[in-house]
């Protein structure tokens, strides 16, 4: 093993260090004092949006030289960072807000340094979903980060079905003209859950809904969806999951091969449907639907 050690000066002495640092998500309060101090005393800020960290520079009155590194200039920025890193610089490593490197293209110049023995030490901040958690109302014994789901119908039903039966709390992040599309997917795959849908953290619009999926959807269709969210999903019970042999049947079927399994049995369509909706925690009229739409893109 590689083992790090930031600060007892047991180091390749010729190398930098990659600092990640948190920034605030909203309210410029939450930037911390070390934060401000790595910043000032980097030989270079790497930014994910380098307009937006000037705003925040600005105000601390920070001057340390920025550079832009991003989703679609990584593979040509990162390299050249790491070359700096290998020279002996330091660099601190921005996103737009919170702590650089989750679902963020910070994670793959982290890993690059990584592979060339370079110290990434972490300089915490604000998290938007950690934050989401804690107000939540919802467990916080387990949870998992998942990110953004996936923007097409398939895709996202697959993301689904796979987190269906998972146990912890589910946090995921969601763009405002998505956000009902995704709610939707969640009630058809893991049925009416509690959840919260929490909104423009630490700004002045701050806001924290609670309830069911279906009381949200309410919610929304009133209040259509402002800002960036992130979805706070209660887990399955305990006992949701079904016997792993039951499963396995027909867990990698298309709805249509599901319900055409049952009809063969049976030859009654309509309890086909029936059956395959309860093994998968939907309602009839939705496997109705998706099986017509699988019947059109064939």
């Amino acid at each position: 093993m590689i083992v790090q050690k930031s600060f007892s000066g047991e180091r390749n002495s010729q190398a930098g260090t990659l600092y990640i640092v948190g920034t605030p998500i909203g309210n410029l309060e939450d930037m911390t004092y070390r934060a401000v101090r790595t910043l000032r005393e980097a030989d270079l800020i790497a930014a994910e949006d380098t307009r937006q960290t000037r705003k925040l520079l600005t105000h601390f009155e920070i001057s340390t030289r920025l550079v832009s590194y991003h989703e679609h200039n990584k593979h040509n920025s990162g390299p050249e960072l790491i070359r700096l890193l290998q020279a002996g610089q330091s660099i601190a490593l921005v996103s737009d807000a919170g702590m650089p490197a989750i679902s963020d293209p910070g994670a793959d110049l982290v890993r690059d340094a990584i592979s060339q023995q370079i110290p990434v030490v972490p300089i915490p901040g604000p998290n938007a979903a950690l934050s989401a958690l804690v107000v939540s109302g919802q467990s916080t014994e387990r949870f998992l980060f998942a990110g953004f789901p996936p923007r097409d119908r398939k895709p996202l039903q697959a993301f689904l079905t796979e987190l269906q039966y998972e146990q912890a709390t589910v946090l995921l992040y969601e763009s405002p003209h998505r956000l009902v599309k995704t709610l939707h997917a969640v009630r058809e795959v893991w049925g009416n859950r509690e959840l919260a849908l929490v909104r423009e953290l630490t700004k002045r619009h701050e806001e924290v809904a609670r309830g069911t999926v279906e009381e949200a959807l309410e919610f929304l269709a009133e209040h259509p969806p402002q800002g960036e969210y992130c979805i706070v999903i209660g887990g399955a019970a305990a006992g949701d999951r079904p016997d792993q042999a039951e499963q396995a049947f027909w867990k990698d079927w298309t709805l249509t091969r599901h319900v055409a399994y049952y009809e063969e049995q049976s030859g009654d369509r309509k309890e086909a449907m029936k059956k395959a909706a309860a093994d998968r925690r939907m309602s009839k009229r939705d496997v109705y639907s998706r099986v017509l739409e699988e019947q059109e893109d064939t």
